[in-house]
């Protein structure tokens, strides 16, 4: 049941910008070229046969994008092999993880830092320049700021963690606006110098215990590598069931 209540989400979430091709929804961003910005999913029990894998292929490279998915395998199994015979090469499959906002636990927030929601321009500007900081990106945007604001409108969350001897943003990440209840808690990222003191626990503490404001009952996220598990199991999460991203290398995106 979790599991289709997450794939509708994660098609409601691309639903505006979607482009339909065979089985397959396809999210591209015009002002994004990177990997997690542009990719598809595919309906519950697709089984698409190569032309239509081909058809999707072309969706993304006549975009100048890297072909590119990003499901939940175990609701669709015979979407791997036939992507896979087209050339795609599985990327990482990612545990997910669930926890209830009721009974997420909150540590103590370290020493000289503020945890706080972020609401105004200049707040969202600097969870931006946070995260791209945390990211490896060169720069910050107003499309950054934009998406972020964005976010907000459409009923998700924003957090902020501050540095309260300068007011500089060290950290941010989100929860994105819902469908049925259900949101992910998304782009967790703390400037390197400030790694290791407990600050990413706690902006994700913070978003879960609000969620229950904004009506979200079911926030989900899915750790890179085991240190992020670590932190987020620390704050109540747990394995629920498992994503898979697959793309095509060597494009032309």
């Amino acid at each position: 049941m979790l599991e289709h209540a997450l794939h509708a989400y994660l098609r409601a979430l691309i639903g505006s910008r979607a482009v339909r091709v065979g089985p397959f929804l396809v999210s591209l961003d015009d002002h994004d070229a990177g990997l997690f910005r542009n990719y598809a999913i595919p309906d519950d029990g697709a089984e698409p046969t190569p032309d239509q894998v081909a058809e999707l292929v072309a969706v993304f490279t006549h975009r100048a994008r890297t072909p590119r998915l990003e499901y939940l395998p175990g609701l669709c199994p015979k979407v791997e092999p036939g992507l896979i015979a087209a050339g795609f090469v599985p990327e990482r499959r990612l545990p997910v993880m669930s926890c209830d906002p009721a009974v997420v636990k909150a540590p103590p927030v370290p020493d000289g830092i503020g945890l706080r929601l972020a609401s105004s321009d200049l707040q969202l500007r600097q969870v931006a320049e946070a995260q791209n900081d945390a990211y490896g990106q060169p720069e910050t945007t107003d499309h950054d700021v934009a998406r972020l604001r964005g976010t907000l409108d459409g009923g998700g969350l924003v957090a902020v963690a501050l540095d309260i001897s300068t007011g500089g943003a060290v950290g941010g990440g989100l929860c994105a606006p819902p469908h049925s209840g259900v949101s992910e808690l998304a782009a967790i990222g703390v400037r390197s110098p400030y790694r290791g003191r407990g600050i990413a626990a706690g902006l994700t503490a913070l978003l879960t215990r609000a969620c229950a404001a904004v009506d979200i009952t079911t926030p989900f996220l899915t750790p890179a590598a085991e240190a992020e598990d670590r932190i987020y199991r620390s704050v109540g999460y747990r394995p629920a069931t498992a994503m898979l991203h697959i793309s095509l290398p060597n494009s032309p995106g």
